[in-house]
């Protein structure tokens, strides 16, 4: 589904970050609210050749994968007016031409709430992407996330940026991947670190 096809004759649109969007938006956007989605865990299973890697070295970002009783927490963004079409414009390039995700409609339910969900686009790496790197041991996501530097930094920022996110934002969520990923990054460089 293209993103186009989902804002047809809308004014506003949610649009649902569980990765880079939740710290580094880098659209214009009405308001922002914290949050979760059903139906989906969070997993450092995609490859990233542009942003936190490169062709030789790709670095490992979240996708979204599919599993009942899963829920991902992040932050949904509103636009509108002539927001809608700037941010989807921007997404396009940064997360479906550079980052091969593509779009899917989701609901996003408010933290803290009892409001009813609001539909959010998000947007998924699929295991048909190519550059899909699929799962693998936290050990091996670690070396390899400790590593890897793109053109928005090192990789190892976006797993440190992403967990501070869920510790400040989501306290009460656990998040197991994602902070073993951490701590197993953290104890490959807490030598580096001492030796310097």
């Amino acid at each position: 589904m293209k993103p186009q096809d989902i804002v047809a004759g809308k004014s506003s649109l949610w649009i649902f970050g569980y990765g880079s969007l939740v710290w580094k938006p880098d659209f214009v956007y009405k308001r922002s609210k914290i949050g979760y989605i059903k139906g989906y865990k969070r997993r450092f299973w995609h490859g990233d050749n542009f942003h936190r890697g490169d062709d030789e070295m790709p670095g490992r970002v979240v996708t979204l994968i599919e599993e009942n009783d899963a829920c991902t927490w992040g932050v949904a963004f509103e636009v509108t007016g002539s927001q809608v079409e700037e941010s989807l414009k921007y997404l396009n390039v940064r997360e479906a031409v550079r980052g091969g995700y593509l779009t899917r409609v989701v609901d996003f339910f408010l933290q803290d709430t009892n409001q009813s969900p609001v539909q959010a686009l998000v947007y998924i790496a699929t295991p048909d992407n190519p550059i899909y790197l699929g799962p693998a041991s936290t050990k091996e996501i670690a070396a390899q996330i400790a590593v890897c530097k793109g053109k928005s930094g090192h990789n190892t920022e976006y797993l440190l940026r992403l967990a501070e996110f869920m510790r400040v934002s989501c306290p009460n969520v656990d998040d197991p991947h994602l902070f073993s990923i951490e701590a197993a990054v953290l104890a490959t460089k807490r030598p580096t670190l001492i030796a310097g």
